[in-house]
């Protein structure tokens, strides 16, 4: 089994959909393709049946993952997170040491992550560096360029 993956109801809810969506409209469609592709004529020089196949395959291959995955979901919420050190969902501000710059993340799973967005994963370097610390600690962070050093800020919801 795989490890736990930590979500919010939201996203679980997502994922959920998205697994109904394909098993009732994505494999119907790529069973109705390969019968398509079956009427054609000759299945060993059929590019188009086994284009059908092969995306049939694919599809079938997502939902497992997506399956394992909600089976290995365990919701968090945001009134249930301790804001005394860095957890998932909490909005950990830190400063590089070296470069002075400042940033703001919300630590979240791997699901949810959008750099963009500022919410980085549990399972990135910044995000396992900071798991854990507190305010006034400093996080030390393995990076291609080597180790990278933030101090904790702050630490919300």
């Amino acid at each position: 089994m795989s490890e736990v993956m930590y979500v919010t109801k939201e996203t679980l809810e997502k994922m959920k959909e998205e697994l109904h969506r394909m098993k009732t409209v994505d494999r119907p469609g790529a069973a109705r393709a390969i019968a398509e592709a079956r009427e054609k004529g000759d299945l060993r020089e059929n590019a188009e049946y086994d284009a059908a196949k092969e995306a049939q395959g694919i599809l079938e291959a997502k939902m497992a993952l997506l399956e394992t995955h909600i089976a290995s979901a365990r919701i968090v919420s945001a009134d249930e997170v301790d804001t005394s050190k860095a957890s998932i969902l909490t909005k950990v501000t830190i400063t590089n040491v070296a470069t002075k710059k400042t940033v703001t993340y919300q630590l979240v799973g791997e699901k949810e992550a959008d750099l963009k967005a500022g919410k980085i994963s549990i399972s990135s370097p910044i995000g396992k560096g900071l798991l854990g610390k507190v305010v006034g600690e400093i996080a030390e962070v393995q990076a291609p360029t080597g180790v990278i050093k933030f101090k904790v800020e702050d630490i919300s919801i």
